[in-house]
């Protein structure tokens, strides 16, 4: 049953800037469908984009008129200010991206993963989910297809992904069709699902073997259409990458402070972090208080299911302790921790369905072979992907409809705003005393660390910057990076190399997490400093995530 819509405030009469801004959402949804099915809005549930270059060209074309016509619309109040200013700083961004002519392909966030983990959204509960989860299998193909064709036209353009990325993604197409992967396990779901019948399952059957032959066609096409083209070096290069990091931030920063800035933050978190291994064992090093958490029965998980569970009560207990500083009404009281059903690496959030009944879900993709989990290294994983991270900030935004127009609410996702943010949420914890247990604590700084080790990895190899004299100072290489990642990841191995491979082939947009936290961070000092003894930081908190997700030079302007 569909849920009352909820609201924070009274109506707020809709203006021609809001008009525009919901129609081009509508627009956008149309040309990319899966989109609404993230969004958990009905009436795309079996349809896909075009992928092609054809498809490319139709979304810019929407880009464009929608930058005219802002030009052209004045707004009526504050609200019709900070949309107008976001959606030309980040709509003005797509359309440069879309001009270097680069089809993105890497192993975490391109249309090779997205066309299938779109399924991961799709409910299953009825006949008629079912039935929807088929008519998109039957689609699937066509979105591939329409992708190849993008990237073989980027291809002639002179853009090609790294080898590694070119790799890893024929890797995991493959896994998806292999024995014991996502479309044989769909179809095993399929057969002992009570709500398909025998002809849906038939069609069902029929579709999975449709969609794994065009992945396996894709892993094909890769190998011999891309793979010979693809060049060894990962690295971007500065012009690029400065382009990369104001899409992933929204913000323009020098990235030769950056980069200084982040060896600097490194230290300074390695300090801390000796503090706490002083606290778990008076002389104990850094990775020798790790080895005694990890010893500590009272902290070891055995199975995905018990870390499952354990993450869903932390979450549930987390959420409830926070109502104290934060506005979190119902229904966007519930959280839903998930395992992912791939197991490709990495933990993610996925937020809520407008009318929250689809709840936020926190989901784990644990690497194939690990079973063996430690809550010291993972409470604060929970805390960024819950409350008073991603789930606060993304909820709150939903529920702000009486004021925020869809594509303020929905549409508008900023890694250096969401994941700035869920960084400084980590800090907040500290700040309101839970993490005061020097097990937890070093594992947070274990997380801010690793993000403080991505700024200058990410940043220094990409833009050909000297490496640290940690690992040999002169010319970042491969071998380097991963030797600088294995002193400062304390994470699996699977994981690791997962990470590695990720900040080579998605440039800029790891150190969004640690930069945004920092501009976070610089905005509330300033507000701090201005405001005194009138300060108020629940205050402060909400006003800023009920403005949505944005560019934080934007933000920071929005907040005067």
């Amino acid at each position: 049953m569909t849920q009352p819509t909820p609201r924070f405030d009274a109506p707020r009469t809709p203006s021609a800037i809001d008009a525009r801004a919901e129609q081009h959402h509508h627009d956008v949804l149309a040309l990319r469908p899966e989109e609404a099915t993230s969004l958990g809005l009905p009436g795309h549930e079996t349809e896909y984009g075009d992928y092609s270059p054809t498809g490319a060209a139709a979304l810019d074309e929407l880009n464009r008129r929608l930058l005219e016509d802002l030009d052209r619309l004045e707004p009526t109040d504050d609200v019709d200010r900070v949309t107008k200013a976001a959606m030309q700083e980040r709509i003005g961004l797509e359309r440069e991206l879309h001009a270097t002519g680069r089809t993105e392909l890497n192993n975490i966030a391109s249309p090779a993963q997205g066309i299938r983990a779109i399924f991961d959204l799709m409910p299953t509960d009825t006949t008629e989910h079912w039935e929807h989860i088929a008519g998109r299998l039957e689609n699937l193909p066509a979105a591939l297809s329409g992708y190849t064709q993008s990237l073989l036209a980027s291809r002639e353009a002179g853009h090609v992904a790294a080898a590694r990325q070119v790799d890893i993604v024929i890797d995991q197409a493959r896994a998806h069709v292999a024995v014991g992967g996502f479309f044989p396990s769909l179809l095993d779901r399929a057969r002992t699902a009570d709500a398909v019948p025998q002809a849906l399952h038939s069609r069902i059957e029929r579709g999975v073997a449709t969609a794994a032959a065009a992945y396996a066609e894709f892993a094909e096409a890769l190998e011999t259409g891309l793979r010979p083209h693809a060049p060894a070096e990962d690295a971007v290069g500065r012009e690029h990458y400065a382009l990369a990091s104001r899409q992933f931030l929204g913000a323009r920063i020098d990235l030769e402070e950056t980069y200084a800035w982040g060896q600097d933050e490194l230290a300074r978190i390695i300090a801390a972090q000796e503090q706490d291994a002083e606290r778990i064992r008076p002389g104990a090093s850094i990775d020798q208080a790790r080895r005694i958490l990890d010893a500590d029965p009272a902290r070891q998980l055995s199975g995905t299911e018990a870390l499952r569970s354990w993450m869903q009560d932390l979450s549930d207990r987390a959420l409830e302790r926070m109502r104290e500083h934060f506005e979190i009404p119902s229904p966007m009281d519930r959280i839903e921790c998930m395992i992912a059903p791939t197991q490709e690496g990495g933990i993610y959030y996925t937020g809520p369905s407008e009318d929250f009944s689809r709840p936020g879900r926190m989901w784990w993709s644990v690497p194939a072979g690990e079973n063996e989990f430690t809550t010291w290294a993972e409470t604060t994983t929970v805390y960024h992907e819950g409350v008073p991270g991603h789930h606060l900030q993304i909820a709150t935004a939903m529920m702000a409809r009486e004021e925020l127009n869809a594509w303020r609410r929905t549409a508008c996702w900023t890694s250096g705003h969401g994941e700035g943010w869920a960084l400084y949420a980590e800090r907040l914890m500290e700040e309101f005393g839970f993490l005061e247990d020097a097990g937890d604590h070093l594992g947070m700084l274990d997380m801010q660390r690793m993000r403080a080790a991505r700024v200058v990895f990410d940043i220094g190899y990409h833009c050909g910057f000297d490496a640290p004299a940690s690992v040999g100072g002169g010319a970042w290489d491969p071998q380097k990076g991963y030797e600088f990642l294995s002193k400062h990841l304390n994470i699996s191995e699977g994981q690791r190399r997962f990470e590695f491979t990720r900040y080579l082939g998605w440039p800029g947009q790891a150190p969004s997490y640690k930069v945004g936290q920092r501009i976070w961070e610089q905005i509330r000092a300033e507000h701090e400093a201005r405001e005194g003894a009138d300060f108020d930081l629940k205050a402060f908190h909400t006003r800023a995530l009920r403005l949505g997700s944005m560019g934080l030079d934007t933000l920071r302007e929005a907040l005067r």
